[in-house]
């Protein structure tokens, strides 16, 4: 079946208005459509957040990180992120990984991980998160922009868990070390 030509798409208006005002977050996270609304949920229920500036590109907060033959993709995409910081005055950044949890399905394994780190296996891919979040924890995201990292992990019966990353117990936003 072929989608209805444009015109007889019928134009469909909104019964939220507009929201002018600038989000104070601005959360990186992959692309991946599995995990959408999961991490909606995470965010409303566990951060507070709903109204947030997005950031979604394969591998999330990963494609940050000089981790892999990457890293002049990641000097490009990591100015873009702090121009589009500063312009916005951003003041929180919430970075995301994701991947399966210890006995989750491999097919939850981020595939621009899979493409960096080519044979390797789950188990490498998350201590390679855990690497790449507190590089992008220490290297900070411009002056006064606290930061905070976590992955995102299917569990064994397919629901999802979400752990801090970068050496933080609670998931409590880091402020970076140099501006």
């Amino acid at each position: 079946m072929e989608p209805p030509a444009p015109a007889a798409v019928p134009i469909f208006e909104t019964d939220r208005p507009w929201n002018p005002g600038r989000p104070e977050t601005l959360v990186v996270a992959c692309s991946d459509g599995r995990l959408q609304m999961e991490i909606d949920e995470f965010l409303a229920a566990r951060l507070g957040i709903s109204h947030y500036d997005r950031l979604y590109l394969p591998g999330g907060a990963g494609a940050l990180a000089s981790s892999g033959s990457d890293f002049l993709r990641a000097y490009d995409l990591s100015a873009q992120c702090r121009g589009m910081i500063a312009a916005h005055a951003t003041r929180h950044v919430v970075l995301l990984f994701h991947g399966p949890a210890p006995g989750g399905p491999d097919e939850a394994v981020c595939l621009d991980y899979r493409r960096k780190l080519p044979g390797g296996s789950a188990e490498a891919i998350r201590a390679e998160q855990e690497r790449d979040a507190h590089e992008l924890l220490e290297s900070g995201m411009g002056p006064g922009v606290a930061l905070s990292a976590y992955r995102c992990e299917v569990r064994p019966d397919g629901r999802m868990r979400v752990v801090p990353l970068g050496g933080s117990e609670d998931g409590s936003t880091r402020a970076p070390r140099r501006p």
